[in-house]
């Protein structure tokens, strides 16, 4: 910056303190100026430790935990036992969030039908993932450590119940990098009534530069707030100012080794780059009508349906993650609650995007090196709840989420319950052995993928976890 020239230094300071204020605080970083040949970006594409059969993640996350047991498993003995209560060998040992002694089982009012050459049971809430079923890989015997939603939603996003670790997007992108040279690596999309519990711990990269943490973006209007240019501000005149700032900030990470300093000079770059990407990405007009059509998407309107949509466009950016939460599935009971109308509403929302995401990868050849992950923080229990009407409360020890895309064995129904559905009778996959399993995909051992914090290697499944290869390809 010229000293000399007070009106241009102005000028300078003034973008200066509004960048300082919104685009460091904004995506915190991904990029760094692919053209400049002094700099080495944190985010450029990186070689994980053997060939992988994923290069790009979607994760369908249903806050609140969807109830297997009106979704995807049928258990004609819980009917049969409804409102009696259960055994004691079935609860022994168990642990819920807010169940009384005396709850007693409740059998699904919901039917059921067997889809695909797989032959999977599907309620029929979820009509259109019965034109998946034989694409997706079908986890039945799914279990957590953590029964309440912040916990177990930081657990099943970090592999710990406390904020501070980073999060699975993180360490995918500190382990690729990203292929986007406009967009974030890490993208973080929301749908649905509320946010998240937990909220933004659950894409935060922890102990990881915060280069690598989630960036969310909006549904309606600017994707992301503060984008635009100041007034009075040039093209030029920010160009120059992001490039002479970009050279003093690497001559102090030079000096002093900060990561946080190439987050923050990524920061002004990816923002730069941002204000044409950005809304390029969220407009419509290349998208055909029958392809709005297909998952029940309204431009203009925000849903998960759109979300879905901008989320396959994100891959094809590039975009190494894209997270989607959607709530709320938490139906213990009561007014906007309930097993009945409340669930409807929350199936209706989600299952034919969901589907036509899958749908509309594999026609376009992504599915093949993308992975697609669909599932909650936990289940729901073979017991009722009574907040007015009735509901379930959650359970750990056995619910249901699928996969697909590279690498993952296709029409595969993986892992079973016992008749009342309480616990795994076979093929348990535990939360550590999923995210052992998603990150050897991306070519990584898991317990080589690790970083150095507070003088001990971390890891996403820290001491944990086993690969699951009966549902790899």
């Amino acid at each position: 910056m010229d000293p000399v020239n007070s009106a241009n230094h102005s000028a300078r300071r003034q973008f200066l303190q509004t960048c300082g204020l919104n685009f460091g605080a904004l995506a915190l970083g991904h990029i760094l100026a692919r053209e400049s040949p002094a700099a080495v970006s944190p985010m450029a594409p990186h070689q994980p430790h053997f060939p992988a059969k994923v290069k790009n993640v979607i994760y369908l996350f249903m806050a609140g935990g969807p109830s297997q047991l009106e979704l995807f498993s049928d258990k004609p003995e819980l009917r049969k036992y409804s409102g009696q209560a259960p055994p004691e060998s079935f609860t022994r040992g168990r642990r819920f969030a807010f169940l009384k002694p005396d709850a007693k089982l409740l059998g699904t009012k919901e039917t059921f039908g067997r889809y695909g050459q797989c032959g999977m049971e599907l309620g029929r809430l979820v009509p259109h993932h019965q034109k998946i079923v034989d694409e997706v890989c079908w986890l039945r015997a799914m279990k957590t450590d953590v029964f309440n939603h912040g916990p177990a939603k930081m657990f099943m996003n970090s592999g710990f119940q406390a904020p501070g670790r980073p999060s699975l997007g993180s360490w995918v992108t500190y382990g690729l990098g990203s292929e986007s040279a406009s967009l974030p690596g890490f993208v973080v999309l929301q749908s649905g009534p509320r946010g998240p519990r937990a909220g933004n711990t659950l894409w935060s990269s922890g102990f990881l530069p915060t280069t690598y943490q989630g960036v969310p973006f909006r549904g309606k209007g600017a994707p992301i707030l503060h984008l635009d240019t100041p007034p009075g501000i040039t093209p030029d005149g920010q160009r120059d100012f992001i490039d002479t700032l970009g050279q003093l900030n690497q001559q102090r990470v030079q000096a002093v080794h900060d990561p946080e300093i190439e987050t923050r000079i990524a920061a002004y770059e990816t923002a730069f780059r941002m204000q044409s990407s950005a809304p390029e990405l969220i407009s419509m007009d290349g998208e055909t009508q029958e392809t709005l059509a297909l998952y029940g998407a309204e431009p203009g309107k925000p849903s998960y349906a759109m979300n879905c949509l901008l989320a396959r466009r994100m891959i094809e950016r590039g975009v190494r993650f894209v997270q989607l939460y959607h709530t709320d599935w938490d139906h213990h009971g009561g007014d906007g609650a309930d097993l009945e109308k409340a669930l409807v509403k929350t199936t209706t929302e989600t299952d034919q995007a969901s589907a036509a995401l899958i749908l509309d990868l594999k026609r376009r050849g992504l599915l093949d090196d993308t992975l697609v992950i669909w599932g909650g923080e936990f289940g729901r229990t073979p017991m009722g709840e009574e907040r007015g009407t009735v509901g379930r409360d959650h359970h750990v020890d056995a619910f249901t989420m699928w996969l697909a895309g590279g690498g993952i064995k296709a029409g595969h129904i993986h892992g079973s319950t016992d008749d009342m559905g309480f616990g795994a009778t076979e093929g348990q996959v535990h939360v550590h052995d999923l995210h052992a399993t998603l990150l050897h995909l991306m070519g990584f051992d898991h317990e080589r993928l690790t970083y150095r914090f507070q003088g001990r290697d971390f890891r996403l499944t820290d001491i944990h976890g086993k690969l699951v290869p009966e549902i790899m390809a």
